[in-house]
């Protein structure tokens, strides 16, 4: 089984020592990020700093001409990340005898929604969720897309990894998140995901809801929630519960459209813009109402666009099944195991896991991630791939 393991530029840039010992784990392929949202990242083994912030969503390379005379337009990193570091970094990867590939984040950007926020989901109490952009928006769509085509395929890159490609919501682990006092279940999760800004309240007009009225309906069904009723379970059963059948799938008619065809078009973009035999895959989950950096999709739908998947299996391998149902032979399944201990993973059980994901219909795995383990950890990943 194929494995890649997720680096950032900061990783390697300044470190002779570090596409080597990436290369010593076993994987075959990096999925190196050339745009990225903000973060707070360790690294423990580089020989000039053990800690980088990354203060805003940022390229991690140069722009080009593309973006002069636009509104919205992707921002350069700061000193995290100067210069062409995603280039610098990929070159001394592929050095090493390692396959590069680009990791995209798309709609999770903290600093396009400070700066424009008309672009941010809006919930139905009216509070905007800056590090959301709303996909439905024309001139955030267009902003996505192009970003997709020049961020996925930069030089020598033999494929891109596509995160965030559809809607985010509530969920964001911001910097001192306080949003945790009140547990929310799946249903209460998607109400809050649901935005009202001009563009989806006219949407849900053409599916023949009032968006005043299905505002006050979604208040009204959390007042519970806000009160401490139990969490109201998994699953579209419970979505339908709080909204009544007919007007849940009303708003999952809309917002399943948006994020469909932002994923036709951006992945068209990205494979206009690339060589022959570049790989497309999205970061997703099987269930489309889901949100977050891996937006949910139709399995059939999105494995007739891409070029495969790349499926969270933290919690073990179940979401891979309903790819693997609609996998064509040519595509790519990918099962991404978290491999930071000290941030939930599991690197000691990394081969019992890719076993049963591959039982379970994958055919690479992803591992999160290379920069941010310990030595401990990397030993671990070593041991599990030399086993495969």
């Amino acid at each position: 089984m194929k494995a890649s393991a997720f680096v950032y530029p900061w990783d390697v840039c300044g470190d002779p020592k570090a596409p080597e010992r990436i290369a010593a784990l076993g994987v075959e392929q990096v999925t190196l990020a050339a745009a990225y949202h903000s973060t707070r990242a360790l690294t423990p083994r580089h020989p000039r700093h053990r800690i980088v912030t990354a203060e805003h969503a940022a390229v991690l390379y140069p722009p080009d001409d593309r973006w002069r005379g636009r509104e919205l337009r992707p921002y350069p990193a700061g000193d995290w990340a100067p210069g062409d570091a995603y280039g610098e970094a990929a070159d001394a990867l592929a050095a090493a005898g390692l396959d590069v590939h680009t990791w995209v984040v798309l709609a999770h950007n903290s600093r396009l929604g400070a700066e424009h926020r008309d672009t941010s989901v809006v919930n139905a109490y009216g509070d905007r969720y800056p590090w959301a952009p709303c996909i439905a928006q024309p001139a955030t769509r267009a902003y996505l897309v192009e970003l997709a085509a020049e961020a996925a395929v930069r030089p020598g890159a033999g494929g891109t990894e596509l995160e965030s490609l559809g809607w985010y919501g509530l969920t964001h682990l911001h910097a001192h998140d306080k949003t945790g006092g009140v547990p929310l279940g799946e249903a209460a999760q998607y109400l809050m995901a649901l935005c009202f800004c001009p563009v989806c309240r006219a949407g849900y007009g053409e599916q023949g809801l009032d968006a005043d009225g299905l505002a006050s309906d979604v208040r009204a069904a959390l007042e519970p929630v806000w009160q401490g009723a139990p969490a109201d379970g998994d699953g579209w059963s419970a979505v339908e519960k709080l909204l009544g059948a007919t007007t849940a799938a009303a708003t999952r008619a809309w917002r399943d459209g948006v994020a469909r065809t932002l994923q036709e078009t951006a992945v068209a973009a990205v494979r206009a813009a690339a060589p022959t035999g570049f790989q497309v895959l999205l970061h997703a989950d099987p269930v489309t109402y889901h949100v977050g950096a891996n937006p949910g999709v139709d399995p059939a739908h999105i494995l007739s666009v891409a070029d495969g998947v790349v499926v969270p299996c933290a919690d073990g391998p179940g979401l891979l099944t309903p790819f693997a149902a609609q996998r064509r032979p040519d595509a790519v399944i990918a099962a991404n195991f978290p491999v930071v201990a000290a941030m939930g993973g599991a690197p000691d059980a990394l081969a019992a896991g890719l076993d049963r994901a591959r039982e379970h219909g994958a055919t690479e795995a992803r591992l999160y991630h290379a920069g941010l383990a310990s030595d401990a950890d990397l030993a671990a990943v070593g041991r599990a791939l030399a086993g495969r």
